[in-house]
């Protein structure tokens, strides 16, 4: 019997697994830091233990103050929402090896997953097309040069360890290009603590397309249809749709067929996401990365799919009754939306923006709105930690209905004290 769960996150996430695990059956234990003691998450799990002050690297990141709560509280289980610790593959590892069950996937996939140019190998062993690029072990190669005018200007520099599109630069040159690999390389290694980088083709033209795929291991993987995340600001997401608009349904059919063997010959267990580059021009799709996590954005499949990701992942990780879901089982209707409301300055160059939320005005949510939440009026946005909101969601019979539901949500929420993004999701 399973029994208790305890969340490593906070804000809306914490908040969203506490109700699957509610809606189960589950105890919850959250963890806060001293800055969250008020929080929404702290007050509406079963029980509540401080890992740390205020920094993240004191709380939410502190991997031994969490395994002591979850000692201390005799949890079951450990799920950790998204960002923090993730997709850290010794805080998996150290929670298996204490004997608590780990709602991810295996260290060893995190490990895989998390290195992009691992990542895109795999990939192509899989027959996933990959972006043209070149491997670190290639970059001191005399040919260099020759091998990026084949290439093709101009060419984005990645770092094979990052994430949320963090040491991403272009270059339009060959000289540029020289520059631009030091940069990258240094900010990698202060970032992530590994300095390798890799190159890959810009496609200017293009569409960000990913595949909700849920994993069982060495079953067969199967797939929760697309999301379309191409709307970002500083290569970080911040609308998303399903399904993707424009693009040839079979084309989105062939993305699914090979995320799903990807995910298959990689034993992938649990929910996770393979991301694709689509090139508008060409009409050819690229593998870009696998997410080892259940994402930001997972309620627009929630949405279209009727199907509760988060109580997947437990049911599967805890393996409780009923926890195989078979691919000709899993229908969407209709289209959904999610942005992202933060509290920051679009005038500023999307400047985070925090502080008190002295008015906080939420409409009566009806069957074709959600709002994922993790604060309230009076709650304070603290600059420690990523100045979402919430996330809004809205679905349509088609693609106009869900906007415009989206445009109605957004009018009707009020919210004073901070800046926020509002007018820019509106515009």
């Amino acid at each position: 019997m399973v029994e208790k769960v305890l969340i490593a996150n906070r804000g809306e996430i914490a908040l969203r697994i506490v109700r699957s695990c509610r809606e189960l059956g589950i105890a919850t234990v959250a963890v806060f830091s001293t800055v969250d003691k008020k929080a929404l998450h702290v007050q509406l799990a079963d029980e509540a233990v401080c890992v740390g002050d205020s920094l993240s690297n004191k709380s939410y990141l502190n991997i031994p103050n969490i395994l002591a709560a979850a000692t201390s509280r005799g949890v079951d289980a450990i799920h950790p929402g998204y960002g923090f610790l993730a997709e850290n593959d010794q805080f998996a590892k150290k929670i298996i090896d204490s004997g608590i069950v780990w709602i991810g996937p295996t260290p060893e996939t995190i490990i895989s997953m998390g290195n992009k140019e691992t990542a895109r190998t795999l990939a192509k062993e899989s027959s996933v097309p990959i972006c043209p690029g070149i491997n670190q072990n290639e970059l001191e190669e005399e040919d260099l040069e020759e091998k990026c005018k084949n290439i093709g200007f101009p060419i984005l520099v990645k770092a094979s360890a990052g994430g949320g599109g963090i040491g991403m630069q272009i270059a339009k040159d060959y000289d540029q290009l020289k520059e631009v690999i030091e940069k990258t390389k240094n900010l990698a290694g202060k970032a992530f603590g590994n300095s390798d980088i890799f190159l890959e083709k810009y496609i200017a033209n293009a569409r960000h397309i990913e595949i909700q795929i849920f994993g069982y291991g060495e079953k067969k993987a199967i797939h929760l249809y697309e999301r379309d995340c191409s709307l970002q600001r500083r290569f970080q997401k911040i609308i998303e749709e399903s399904p993707a608009p424009n693009i040839a349904r079979e084309t989105i059919h062939q993305m699914s067929e090979c995320a799903v063997n990807f995910a298959s010959n990689q034993k992938y267990e649990g929910a996770g996401t393979v991301e694709f580059v689509y090139d508008i021009d060409s009409k050819k799709f690229y593998f870009l990365e696998m997410n080892t996590r259940i994402q930001v954005e997972h309620p627009v499949t929630e949405q279209i799919t009727g199907l509760d990701l988060v109580e997947m992942q437990i049911k599967f990780a805890l393996k409780i009754n009923d926890y195989t879901i078979q691919q000709n089982k899993i229908f969407r209707s209709g289209h959904a939306i999610e942005c992202r409301l933060y509290a920051e300055d679009p005038s500023k160059n999307f400047l985070p923006s925090p502080g008190k939320i002295s008015k906080l005005s939420i409409p009566e949510l009806i069957n074709n709105t959600r709002l994922d939440i993790g604060v309230d009026e009076g709650d304070e946005i603290s600059f420690y930690y990523d100045p979402m909101i919430a996330k809004v969601i809205t679905r349509g019979e088609n693609r106009n209905d869900s906007i415009n539901n989206m445009i109605q949500l957004l009018n009707e929420i009020e919210i004073e004290g901070i800046n926020s993004n509002k007018s820019f999701l509106l515009a």
